[in-house]
């Protein structure tokens, strides 16, 4: 089956390390298991389920020191190609401990280096270059201190007239200057149901609300179509076509780490292939239901993909939910 290109970008990766302890309490040595060790951060992420998926991507990651070079380690022994960028700084790590007793997880997340106005530049700078005509350019993850709110909105500006189309994944200030944009200078925005919240200054608790704000983002011109996850009670998108909403899978949830990622993977290598607009949103929440099935940052497994998109529930929702 054949794609589009796809271009993942990481300013900010990890080293995601998980372990597991009987119980998480403080002042005394907790005796841990073995750690698992995975390549992290936003658009590595979705690289490696696409990966999954039997799709292809190409990782360009800002990578730096002995942490860095473990990541293009563990990026080359999955098969993904890698482009780099020098870091200013260290490549953080992330640290995830599941409390075996309790059964909850703890989720410690470090910064990562500070970024100048230069780094800044030639990251664009990179980005641009490697996004070929007809690509789709995933924007995924945390911004690293130093890089400007406006990244996302810059990069797309970049894109303008390329060929190629962007999907960004961001929150806080950054997200809030996409959505305010008017030009959809965006091909897909994707946000969740507080950050949705947080954007439009009320409550959404319906999945009408979310629809209609989420028509009226596409409308005011922040992106060709936005998308918000409502949790376990699925995902909307909308788009000029219409609105349509899949039903999250009910699956035993082992671990949440990079279920969202693997939903931007699935939906982002359906619309690569050319897929309508529901198929893609089905194999992105069947992409996030097969990721929260595996433990510690495993990512989703094609065959559960699979099964789970087979038994998908999409559905186009009414105009009027427009509002």
């Amino acid at each position: 089956m054949g794609q589009a290109p796809i271009l993942t970008i990481t300013l900010n990766p990890a080293l995601d390390v998980t372990t597991a302890a009987e119980r998480v309490v403080p002042d005394i040595k907790l005796r841990c298991a073995a750690p698992r060790v995975d390549p992290g951060g936003g658009g590595i992420n979705v690289s490696r389920a696409i990966r999954a998926m039997g799709g292809d991507s190409t990782a360009l990651v800002a990578l730096g020191g002995a942490t860095g070079q473990r990541i293009a380690e563990l990026l080359a022994e999955t098969g993904i190609p890698l482009m780099t960028l020098p870091a200013p700084g260290e490549t953080r790590q992330s640290l995830t401990v599941d409390d075996r007793t309790i059964r909850q997880q703890y989720r410690f997340v470090m910064p990562g280096p500070e970024w100048s106005r230069a780094d800044v530049a030639a990251a664009l700078e990179a980005a641009a270059g490697a996004a070929g005509p007809g690509a789709l350019v995933v924007l995924s993850g945390s911004n690293p201190p130093g890089v400007p709110a406006r990244f996302a909105a810059l990069l797309a500006e970049r894109l303008r007239g390329s060929g190629a189309r962007l999907i960004v994944d961001t929150s806080g200030p950054a997200l809030a200057e996409i959505a305010a944009a008017t030009d959809r200078r965006v091909e897909i925005l994707r946000m969740d149901d507080d950050e949705a919240e947080g954007l439009a200054g009320r409550p959404l608790p319906y999945r009408a609300d979310t629809a209609a704000f989420a028509a009226s983002l596409v409308a005011s011109g922040a992106a060709h179509g936005v998308i918000v996850a409502r949790g376990r009670d699925g995902n909307i998108i909308a788009t000029d076509q219409g609105i349509w909403h899949a039903e999250a899978a009910r699956v035993q949830v082992v671990s949440k780490v990079g279920a969202g990622d693997s939903f931007l993977a699935g939906f982002t290598l359906g619309h690569a292939r050319g897929w309508p607009v529901g198929e893609a949103l089905g194999l992105a929440a069947a992409a996030a239901s097969a990721t929260v099935l595996t433990p510690a940052t495993e990512l989703c497994r094609g065959e559960d993909v699979e099964r789970l998109f087979a038994a998908r529930v999409v559905t186009q929702m009414r105009a009027a939910a427009r509002g």
